[in-house]
């Protein structure tokens, strides 16, 4: 299977919904990535900090290029199909090809929360990885008090599995991290 990821994610497929666009990531994103990147709001529940200026979002973006050519990334920029603009990011954070189980993860820019891009594209990632990838368990994970990224994982009715406490130590404190999977024949 890694041979078969090595291949599909050194130059990712573009992917379609009704609304969205999923492509890789260019250098071109910058400002539409500094745009949320920068924003204390989008990191609150993540574990990167804001991006301080707009070099550094540029300087992000060329690293991911090289990251996509090594196949260590496995993301795609999430644009609106009308008009182009990227709004966010959703992909897989993890492909484990020996247990064919992957993590995935998404971003959106705050402008654009509460219209269910982040639901729409994780579906369609999901469907990637276990149409094209053949994966037999995909999961997400959310710090406990992210209640909209919990919401996304319902609705796309992934079976919650626990909590695991204080698991993740994040800018000097423990969050706990609850965790939702879907398997291959849960899939209708």
């Amino acid at each position: 299977m890694k041979n078969f990821i090595t291949e599909i994610f050194k130059s990712p497929p573009v992917l379609f919904t009704e609304r969205l666009m999923l492509r890789k990531l260019e250098r071109f994103d910058s400002e539409d990535m500094f745009e949320y990147a920068h924003l204390p709001e989008t990191t609150e529940y993540l574990l990167w900090e804001p991006h301080p200026d707009l070099n550094y979002t540029r300087k992000y973006l060329a690293f991911v290029g090289g990251q996509y050519k090594n196949c260590q990334f496995y993301d795609w920029a999430v644009c609106l199909r009308d008009g182009g603009k990227m709004i966010g990011t959703c992909g897989f954070t993890k492909l484990d090809a020996r247990n064919m189980c992957g993590e995935i993860g998404y971003v959106i820019n705050p402008a654009y929360r509460g219209n269910g891009y982040a639901a729409e594209a994780a579906k369609k990632v999901i469907e990637f990885g276990f149409d094209d990838l053949a994966l037999q368990r995909i999961e997400a994970r959310y710090m406990v008090d992210n209640t909209a990224s919990k919401r996304v994982m319902d609705k796309l009715k992934m079976q919650f599995e626990g909590i695991h406490r204080n698991a993740v130590q994040v800018r000097g404190k423990f969050v706990s991290v609850g965790i939702y999977s879907l398997l291959r024949d849960e899939i209708k």
